[in-house]
């Protein structure tokens, strides 16, 4: 089954509680069953907090993601700059994995003057040392979800993101539906759009990683460049619509793992996307 929650946490919960700690109970209560950390600004929670979040979501089935800090930029060749990639990765790999997490998710980078290939090659050579340093230091079962963009100035639209993560098995394209709207100004609002895309997917890294695929999904505002900020479900004029990637889910019996990344609805908004793929997945008996 693939599975719901939210990045980080919602403010109907934060009117509650001060502390993630309390988050798996809150979102186990609710029925959601995922929950992604956010790291973005840096890692920069204890080890001890680390695993009382995962003690926390061990104890009520909620399956942890991690994302990687916001200013990896993967593309950047210089040798100082690849180090600095590679002890950001390695910081939130741990913390993830102390909270029992297997996944993290990290942004591709800029072109900063560079064309797409050199950008691309770059980016290719860092996750290679990305992967082979988390298989030499671990920790051992922590993979690295590589995120589709919003903006068409940075590298990571799908065919990217698909042909970069087909270089390792370590790898899973985090596809964000909502970027990808975005950079294409409304390409993924069709259910053949969305089609085409999973059947993409799975061309490009088997059916196996497809199906295990992490997916984040919101409602995005964007101008001609791309997003320009993330919106609630209630927010309808850009979309794109949850519906035919529910249809596609459960037709194609991924188990996927979907992360809400509404602006402060984020819990609330998984629901109603766990909601539709449960009724695709009525639909098809």
């Amino acid at each position: 089954m693939t599975l719901f929650g939210p990045a980080g946490n919602s403010d109907s919960f934060t009117r509650q509680f001060k502390a993630s700690v309390s988050a798996p109970a809150w979102l186990r209560e609710r029925g959601l069953g995922c929950y992604e950390y956010q790291c973005g600004r840096g890692v920069h929670l204890g080890e001890d907090t680390a695993r009382a979040i995962g003690s926390a979501a061990a104890d009520n089935g909620i399956r942890m993601s991690l994302h990687a800090p916001y200013f990896i930029n993967l593309s950047g060749g210089a040798p100082e700059r690849v180090e600095k990639n590679l002890d950001y990765i390695l910081q939130a790999a741990r913390a993830c994995g102390f909270m029992g997490g297997d996944r993290i998710v990290v942004h591709c980078g800029g072109l900063s003057g560079m064309t797409r290939e050199e950008a691309f090659a770059n980016t290719s050579r860092c996750l290679a040392l990305a992967t082979a340093m988390l298989e030499e230091q671990g920790p051992a079962n922590v993979r690295i979800c590589l995120e589709t963009m919003g903006k068409q100035s940075v590298l990571g639209d799908a065919a990217e993101v698909f042909a970069l993560c087909a270089q390792n098995a370590r790898l899973i394209p985090c596809v964000d539906f909502g970027h990808l709207n975005a950079r294409t100004q409304g390409g993924m609002r069709a259910p053949a759009d969305v089609a085409a895309l999973f059947d993409a997917l799975e061309s490009a890294v088997g059916l196996e990683r497809a199906r295990e695929m992490h997916i984040h999904f919101s409602h995005i505002e964007y101008g001609r460049g791309g997003e320009v900020r993330h919106l609630t479900f209630a927010e309808t004029a850009f979309g794109p619509d949850f519906a035919p990637v529910a249809r596609e889910l459960a037709a194609r019996g991924y188990a996927a793992r979907v992360i809400c990344e509404s602006a402060g609805t984020q819990a609330e908004d998984a629901l109603t996307m766990q909601r539709e793929y449960l009724e695709s997945m009525e639909n098809l008996k």
